[in-house]
């Protein structure tokens, strides 16, 4: 399935939360998905739980129903729990780092500005978004990018917090990986266990 392109706020009003990865715009308090069928009772099946847990992370991250799906095998193959190493890896991700950093206002910005060439790990550049940082990488922007007025205008006002598996520098334009990320590191509500239940039969 490829990438979502859509509207983003329909997008969180159909899963009744906000995801910040995908637009900083919030979810209204309309107690019902959008469109015109939207608005009467609205019935959940435990699939249709799985389903919605499933979709808020692969639109909050920005990955492809593939690339999740390949992760998740990899998160099963681990030795922590599955759901908790599938949030980790995603957290790695590079665009996700860039976006964390207060870099870009969103998850696609800063795929963007990655897949752009601005950015630079450990002083090499990086056009991979899905590409892992780990403990001890520094992810910076390249001294040509450091006047983008795209990345200005972020850094003066970033979606979240600095996460605790993060340090960053303002003046050098230089996010510091200096710990793995923990569940709590995550910024969306999610039951990822229901995103195990979902996948697991189907692999």
């Amino acid at each position: 399935m490829a990438r979502y392109r859509g509207p983003r706020l329909r997008i969180t009003r159909r899963l009744g939360t906000d995801l910040p990865g995908l637009t900083r715009k919030i979810a209204d308090s309309r107690p019902h998905p959008p469109g015109q069928h939207g608005q009467g009772r609205q019935r959940f099946s435990e699939y249709k739980k799985q389903l919605y847990e499933k979709q808020k992370l692969r639109f909050n991250y920005g990955v492809s129903e593939k690339q999740l799906r390949n992760l998740f095998r990899e998160a099963t193959a681990s030795r922590d729990a599955a759901g908790v190493f599938l949030l980790r890896i995603l957290e790695q991700r590079l665009d996700n780092i860039v976006f964390r950093c207060g870099l870009a206002p969103t998850i696609p910005a800063a795929r963007q500005l990655v897949v752009h060439g601005h950015i630079t790990v450990d002083g090499r550049k990086v056009d991979r978004p899905s590409f892992r940082v780990k403990p001890g990488h520094e992810v910076s922007v390249n001294s040509k990018s450091r006047n983008n007025v795209s990345i200005q205008e972020s850094l003066g006002s970033p979606s979240l917090r600095l996460p605790s598996y993060l340090t960053f520098d303002a003046g050098t334009m230089t996010g510091t990986m200096i710990s793995t990320p923990d569940r709590e590191d995550v910024p969306i509500q999610l039951e990822e266990n229901l995103v195990v239940e979902y996948y697991s039969p189907r692999l």
